[in-house]
């Protein structure tokens, strides 16, 4: 789109009262409990079907493969497979830098960066490698980076930015471009482990290689999902993938520096202690749309040696979440997926309002609040949401990772749903990693289990409200 009508789109929908108000309205309404994809109002219009059977698009939209797991990347290395959460980056000259996560265990060397008989393993300086595996099973998943020129559609290069981590799941991007990638297991030292797992790690978007594989341990040990940050006071929000599993904040000692350390919290419902928010039991509901004010408790004990932080945190009053997952920061608020939270287990998305004094003493007399934006009452409409992101207009759009069809999913900013890209691929993989580019041309998202990142452009500002 020209720059002149980016703008216009992007004030026109400025202009819409943000909040998601409605949602509940939404879900209410019968009408919409079996509709399918292409009659849900809002959006861009019915899907193509793509003849490649690779993705369906509404009609002006287009998309570039920008590579496939195994295809060679200029270090020499191969692209790893499973490629979940990811976001963009201003570079320069223009370029695009995406910094994208591999969901991979050790073993699965047929998946991997390193060839299959790991081959390509000696082509790495050990000490950039943090778990080898004693030379055999080492840790294969990690994070590649990708300079992509959306003005031409052209990548420029891809690498391996970190390496020797497990099962990089999602995380989140900084302020201070970077990104904070999370492992997804709480595996221990073993005979195929060198070192324990289960931590956030940092990767800055400017890296031209592997950096050095540090554990932001003060950022807790647990089955790590996502993270994102309040750009006002720097503190760091993280899910667990977890059905028992809590939401997190991390108050950095130094904001903008993870390494100096800081205070791990759970998040308590103030005035109901240990709430549960998952809403399986009707009987206790959590409503939509209602504002619940919050507090946090501090983590005596962020490794977590016997992996049970979440019963410890629930038994001392935090609040429980049904499998927290994708997570980022936009119009003001912190949006997080639970995955299967809801009466029908298919997934709610959550807003969390951070306090004028988030992370001091000053939150006590203004606290922070928290609302379910949406829960999803049928499958047609919403069929588990994981990774999520927010565009430059404000809608947000979640990856549906559930057992049927597989949507990328639009919300307004006034609650209205549309279904924007659906996978036409033979296994239904879930989508994971959407991410828009700096500039608001692009969106990129992966294609999970057929390890295939794409590029979306089109008409971004044909976007309809009803």
């Amino acid at each position: 789109m020209s720059m002149q009508s980016r703008r216009t789109f992007i004030k026109q929908a400025a202009a819409v009262s943000l909040g998601f108000r409605g949602l509940e309205t939404l879900f209410q309404r019968t009408a919409y409990a079996g509709m399918t994809a292409p009659e849900i109002p809002a959006g861009y219009g019915a899907l193509k079907r793509d003849p490649h059977r690779i993705l369906d698009l509404p009609d002006g939209f287009e998309y570039r493969v920008l590579s496939w797991v195994g295809d060679r990347m200029d270090d020499g290395l191969l692209v790893p497979g499973a490629p979940d959460g990811m976001a963009a980056f201003a570079g320069q000259d223009g370029v695009t830098v995406l910094v994208r996560n591999h969901e991979l265990s050790p073993g699965s060397n047929d998946s991997g960066g390193f060839g299959r008989k790991l081959e390509r393993l000696e082509q790495l300086n050990a000490e950039r490698l943090y778990d080898q595996g004693y030379g055999k099973t080492p840790a294969l998943g990690g994070t590649t980076t990708v300079h992509f020129d959306t003005r031409t559609g052209e990548v420029k290069r891809q690498f391996m930015s970190l390496a020797g981590t497990t099962r990089n799941c999602a995380g989140g991007p900084t302020p201070w471009n970077s990104w904070l990638t999370c492992e997804e297991t709480v595996q221990k030292t073993d005979d195929i482990a060198e070192k324990d797992h289960g931590f956030v790690f940092e990767v800055p978007a400017s890296a031209e290689g592997l950096v050095d594989p540090v554990p932001l341990t003060d950022m807790g040990r647990f089955n790590h999902e996502a993270v994102a940050v309040d750009p006002k006071s720097g503190c760091v929000y993280l899910t667990e993938d977890r059905h028992d599993g809590l939401f997190y904040r991390f108050i950095p000692n130094t904001p903008g520096d993870m390494k100096q350390g800081g205070r791990l919290q759970a998040l308590c419902f103030k005035d109901r202690p240990s709430a549960d928010s998952r809403n399986w039991d009707e009987d206790v509901p959590v409503k939509t749309g209602e504002n619940i004010s919050v507090e946090w408790i501090d983590m005596a004990d962020p490794l977590s040696p016997e992996d049970d932080m979440r019963f410890v945190g629930f038994d001392a009053g935090a609040a429980r979440f049904a499998r927290g997952e994708g997570m980022w920061y936009g119009n003001g608020s912190i949006y997080f997926a639970c995955t299967n939270g809801g009466p029908i287990k298919k997934g709610q998305i959550w807003r969390y309002f951070p306090s004028e004094g988030e992370g001091t003493d000053a939150e006590r007399v203004s606290p922070a609040y928290l609302q379910i934006s949406i829960e999803s009452r049928s499958a047609g409409i919403l069929d588990n949401a994981d990774n999520i992101t927010v565009s430059p207009w404000g809608d947000l759009v979640v990856c549906e990772d559930g057992s049927g069809e597989q949507f990328l999913v639009g919300i307004t900013p006034d609650g209205k749903i549309y279904k924007f890209a659906r996978n036409a691929t033979a296994r239904n993989s879930e989508f994971a990693g959407a991410t828009f580019s700096p500039d608001g041309t692009t969106l990129f998202v992966n294609i999970q289990h057929d390890g295939i990142t794409l590029a979306i452009t089109g008409p971004w500002e044909r976007r309809t409200l009803a």
